[in-house]
């Protein structure tokens, strides 16, 4: 039969715990989150409003794993563990010497990773006796997940699904109400938060996080969930990357360089803070690659400071990279990655220097997209496709420098319904949309006022 291409775990190999990579993380504890009215360190309290007390504790724990609860774990065998893949076929393709591999998420329910934290947020919102969740989607596939994962656990689920992606992605809709959810073109004109942006009518998921907070906050039986950048969304999709260890050693093989998609930071979270953990506790020498939009490129032009999660400035201020609060990105396709900051977690590491960070252009990405999917037979989404991008110079570097490296990169979702986008890419609609230095320098006049960051 040849070489193995597929390399699989068993149900009981699924982790029992998530990996906190804040435990690990050398120098100084990382900046707080601020409240914006008193400027102090918020608090469990000022997050109590919108989320249950178990998602807190995750939010600011420092134990270095936390136990995943034997009901989740219960539905993550719906479709994990994921399958790793070596991409033989595409290594021959792009006559490299490298080893390239793969952790496939879009064997989810949902098509992406994001039912990882779904499932977990909605199971500690359920045990805290909330009725409903509010959220905000991209693309949709965050949407989708938490609409599946509220299915499972018998709550409500209202979605604020960012403009652009509303109208460009009409199936996502159809696959939320499947589930049960209701969802809103963002912004709309049921929250004052969307009425005061009604100008955007693109959308960007910064206006959409502030119409779902403002729901949550308005009832007492609903809460926020969000999808990335919180400290506890990472965590819950570390099983991507444990899972990917193990794999790696049934491979007999360990990465060079790890891969994965960027626009809060998630899923390159989940397949990268294990192997970072490895890397600052044992000194394994591995590169770790962010690949963003160029369009939205947060991590390679954006500042590093405090600022508001949302556009309206509900959230408190996070310490991160970011483009400006009130920073609504080109239409790009990939939707998930439309967001002005990222993981204050993940700026950290990019900051120290243990994280790269490259952006990528829409075209250069959907052109990896298709050449993989006619090599290698999954159709990525978006999203992913920047990280392909990466990949394939990745792959070039090691062919000119004739040298066997060892790639892994996060494929994060597969791009069935983003079909749309695929058939813009080959009638030659699509534009390398990048953001104007005079609307940066506009965005970022105007943070709100708050302490300076090292």
């Amino acid at each position: 039969m040849g070489e193995t291409v597929k390399f699989t775990l068993s149900e009981d190999r699924i982790p029992r715990s998530w990996v906190n990579l804040l435990a690990d993380l050398p120098g100084d504890p990382p900046p707080p989150p601020l409240n914006p009215q008193t400027g102090e360190p918020a608090g469990p309290d000022d997050l109590a409003a919108i989320f249950p007390i178990g998602l807190i504790e995750q939010e600011v724990s420092t134990a270095p794993e936390i136990e995943i609860p034997d009901e989740v774990r219960e539905i993550y065998r719906l479709w994990r563990p994921t399958p790793l893949f070596r991409a033989r076929r595409l290594e021959r393709d792009l006559d490299t010497p490298a080893h390239i591999y793969y952790k496939y998420e879009g064997v989810s329910p949902a098509g992406s990773h994001k039912p990882n934290t779904a499932v977990a947020q909605a199971f500690y919102n359920r045990e805290a006796g909330i009725k409903k969740l509010s959220t905000e989607t991209g693309a949709g596939q965050w949407g989708s997940a938490l609409a599946l994962a509220c299915e499972l656990f018998d709550l409500e689920c209202e979605v604020f699904m960012v403009g652009i992606s509303f109208d460009q992605k009409p199936y996502r809709k159809a696959m939320m109400e499947t589930w049960g959810a209701t969802v809103h073109r963002s912004p709309s004109d049921l929250t004052e938060a969307g009425r005061s942006q009604a100008e955007h009518t693109s959308g960007s998921l910064g206006i959409a996080i502030s119409e779902a907070v403002e729901v949550a906050a308005g009832s007492e039986d609903t809460n926020y969930s969000l999808g990335s950048v919180l400290n506890h969304v990472c965590l819950h999709q570390t099983v991507i990357g444990q899972e990917a260890i193990a794999q790696m050693e049934q491979a007999g093989e360990a990465p060079d360089v790890v891969i994965g998609c960027v626009g809060g930071g998630s899923n390159f979270a989940g397949v990268a803070y294990p192997f970072l953990r490895r890397r600052l506790r044992e000194g394994i020498e591995t590169r770790f690659v962010a690949a963003e939009p160029a369009a939205c490129p947060t991590l390679t032009r954006g500042r590093y400071a405090y600022d508001f999660g949302d556009t309206v400035g509900m959230t408190p201020l996070m310490p991160m990279y970011t483009l400006g609060h009130d920073f609504v990105p080109p239409p790009v396709h990939a939707g998930g990655l439309r967001y002005h900051g990222d993981a204050p977690s993940l700026c950290g590491l990019v900051r120290g220097g243990l994280v790269e960070a490259k952006a990528i252009a829409q075209t250069a990405a959907f052109e990896a997209a298709v050449r993989f999917a006619r090599i290698e037979g999954i159709i990525p989404g978006p999203e992913p496709a920047h990280a392909i991008r990466a990949v394939f110079d990745e792959a070039e570097a090691a062919r000119e420098a004739e040298e066997e490296r060892v790639i892994l990169f996060n494929l994060s979702g597969h791009g069935h319904f983003d079909m749309s986008a695929y058939a813009a890419y080959f009638a030659g609609e699509l534009e390398d949309l990048e953001m104007p230095e005079d609307e940066l320098e506009a965005a970022l006049a105007r943070l709100p006022e708050a302490p300076a960051l090292a």
